[in-house]
């Protein structure tokens, strides 16, 4: 269930499935699983924020970042928070970076650093350190993805954690 939009369970359970199935839609069948999607969007109310945000995930996920954009800032405007709400900033500005706006995603997810921490919390930090690197800004992008990468490694997590601190304040 999204926290902005009461959803039944049936439907997330289908979308679910839908989304499941991507991988049996080639490239050339893309609009054939948007289509998908798009019937499942049509079942939400007019202006639903999670439709904008079922369909930018379809666009997106078939290579369409430039109509993805548009469509995630909708969701995140008509109220989508939460879980789905973080994952549509991390899409967005990965999107963003894909259509050269990396920098409106930097400013868009470099807040989430200081949010609530949840299962997405390197996804976050990917995906600003892939913005940060498009601009030009490899030093932190790559403190990020150290920092991010160091609680999961069986050894050496004190060290990384300190060499990803040191890319970005040497003197601290």
């Amino acid at each position: 269930m999204c926290e902005s939009v009461p959803v039944n369970e049936d439907w997330e359970k289908r979308v679910d499935a839908a989304w499941a199935s991507f991988d049996e839609y080639p490239e050339e069948r893309a609009a054939e699983f948007r289509a998908v999607i798009d019937a499942l969007v049509a079942e939400l109310p007019d202006g639903s924020p999670l439709g904008a945000f079922e369909r930018a995930c379809a666009w997106d996920s078939t290579g369409h970042s430039d109509k993805a954009a548009p469509l995630y800032r909708e969701a995140l405007a008509g109220g989508l928070s939460g879980y789905k709400g973080r994952r549509a900033k991390i899409q967005l500005s990965s999107s963003l970076r894909n259509i050269g706006q990396a920098e409106e995603g930097v400013k868009l997810l470099t807040p989430e650093l200081d949010g609530p921490s949840d299962e997405l919390d390197d996804a976050v930090r990917a995906t600003l350190a892939l913005c940060l690197s498009s601009l030009g800004r490899d030093c932190e992008g790559l403190s990020l993805v150290l920092g991010a990468l160091a609680p999961h490694l069986p050894r050496y997590q004190r060290s990384m954690a300190n060499y990803a601190r040191a890319l970005v304040d040497p003197e601290g």
